[in-house]
């Protein structure tokens, strides 16, 4: 188990890390989610050992290893920007970790080859890097840490470079890999499908702080306060300020929104609302969708789905459709509302729902 107890890092006065502590298991997957300079690397590289808490600890296995570099720990570290040795093949890349250690001829060639079977790099295990692709140079730096068996595995954002096809496959593969071999998994990405579609658990990181770790469809579906559920939400979480009195919210203190039955015994208060893209459509939705008067201002057509982007009292909104819906700026349109998937904060941005449906 890697420990990490009340650590932060601070650089020329400027604090990156916050208070994090998190305790990952033996064989678990374990995904950091932020947007960019939330300090996913920071982190990362504290659990490695190349750089040292300001305060707080790290533990291994129950040792405080804070002090010891990453040269003593059993460290395999893939980064979006991939690192060969230019001047060996890429036999010799993957292999390199094997020679460090010791490893046997046989033992060694047979595990270099399974590597680069699973990444699909066979024919080109006699090739130098810059010979490569840049996905083909990725696979390689991901080959060489699987055969590395290390306890602690961190990837950084490795599959960026990767075309979509090999990195839906890498994704799914990823996590067993790893777990199968016992090592711990860390992997830092900035994209909340991608976590959603790597499982395990996930830390939401927002400048510099931890701010929920659980299993990732618990963080998705429940997460603690209004942070963390917009840094789980892309396209972003829609939200709206609301006063609830007695059966309504209210807007601006008139006509508004029925307080669902899973809400009704919140107390009568201020409250934002939240709701991701894909609960607003085109059609009523269940028993809990209602109907809500909105103005279009402009539609984002991907091919498979439709982004229309919606006015609603002045509120910014988002509203994600499957197909392609024409809709021009400036069209009123009725939207439905799934209420059943409403997150409700409290004025702290903390989560005042006790007893709020799954926001799946």
């Amino acid at each position: 188990m890697l420990e990490l107890r009340d650590v932060s890092k601070t650089v020329s006065g400027e604090r990156h890390i916050s208070d994090v502590s998190l305790a990952l298991e033996a064989g678990s997957l374990n995904v950091l989610l932020g947007p960019t300079l939330a300090g996913k690397t920071s982190l990362m590289r504290l659990m490695a050992g190349l750089d040292q808490p300001t305060a707080g600890t790290v533990h291994m296995d129950g040792a405080d290893v804070t002090g010891v570099p990453v040269q003593r720990r059993s460290v395999a570290m893939v980064y979006q920007q991939f690192i060969n040795y230019p001047s060996m093949t890429v036999y010799e890349n993957i292999a390199s970790p094997l020679r460090v250690a010791g490893t046997d001829r046989a033992t060694l060639d047979r595990k270099v080859r399974e590597a680069a079977e699973m990444l699909r790099l066979t024919p080109y295990l006699d090739r130098q890097p810059l010979e490569l692709s840049g996905g083909q140079q990725q696979r390689t730096a991901l080959a060489r840490a699987i055969v590395k068996n290390a306890r602690l595995v961190l990837l950084d954002e490795p599959l960026a470079n990767l075309d979509y096809k090999l990195r839906e496959e890498l994704r799914a593969e990823l996590p067993r890999i790893f777990a199968e071999s016992g090592a711990i998994f860390v992997y830092a990405t900035t994209e909340p499908s991608e976590a959603l579609l790597l499982g395990g658990k996930t830390a939401t990181l927002s400048e510099g702080r931890v701010t929920q770790f659980g299993p990732t469809i618990e963080v998705f579906r429940n997460p603690a306060d209004l942070l963390t559920a917009r840094t789980f939400s892309d396209p972003p979480l829609n939200t709206i300020e609301v006063e609830k009195k007695q059966s309504r919210f209210l807007l601006d203190g008139v006509g508004g929104l029925p307080v669902p039955p899973a809400l009704s015994d919140l107390r009568d208060a201020v409250y934002t609302l939240g709701f991701r893209p894909h609960h607003l459509s085109l059609e009523p939705r269940g028993q809990g969708a209602i109907a809500l008067d909105a103005r279009v201002t402009v539609t984002e057509i991907t091919g498979s789905e439709s982004f229309v982007h919606l006015d609603y009292t002045g509120n910014p909104w988002v509203m994600l459709e499957e197909g392609v819906h024409r809709v021009s700026g400036g069209e009123k349109l009725t939207v439905y509302l799934d209420t059943r998937h409403l997150l409700v904060f409290d004025a702290s941005g903390r989560s005042a729902a006790t007893h709020r449906a799954r926001a799946a």
